[in-house]
């Protein structure tokens, strides 16, 4: 019975630690993003720093990643991190806060726009508090980023 309960006990924390190490955000100011691992290899899009992705692959230096619409890129190694986790606006629009709820003020950040991208700084009920390129913070509801 102890050896099944370890053995479960293992197979959980690799599922949670396994998720932690995929997860990888953009650590410079801007970084392109490629069709194939490559220097050569054609741009598909250009993202700004805390752009989070999922990373599916490895060649050489080049990880490959899927974005929050699921399409899948290659970028250089060292132009990411997974010491931190990111997350980036999945809608059209969506307002940031002074405080984790809807009954605190709109930052002067706010709104933030499709594809804004952030560093999470900590999680409070359905709300995350960010930080955005600038440094400057503020609070969005859960539902409406994408955090890997």
């Amino acid at each position: 019975m102890r050896k099944i309960l370890f053995y479960g006990l293992v197979f959980i924390l690799l599922l949670i630690f396994s998720n932690y190490v995929h997860a990888l955000c953009v650590n410079v100011p801007v970084a392109n993003l490629r069709k194939g691992p490559g220097t050569n290899q054609e741009k598909s899009w250009q993202v700004y720093k805390y752009m989070p992705f999922k990373k599916i692959g490895t060649k050489g230096k080049w990880y490959k990643v899927k974005d929050v619409d699921g399409d899948v890129h290659w970028i250089y190694s060292k132009l990411v991190t997974a010491k931190f986790n990111c997350a980036v606006v999945k809608i059209d629009e969506v307002n940031i806060r002074s405080g984790p709820g809807t009954n605190y003020g709109k930052t002067f950040i706010s709104p933030a726009a499709k594809y804004d991208s952030f560093k999470v700084l900590k999680r409070k009920g359905k709300w995350v508090k960010v930080l955005n390129e600038f440094g400057d913070r503020g609070w969005i509801f859960r539902k409406y980023v994408w955090i890997y």
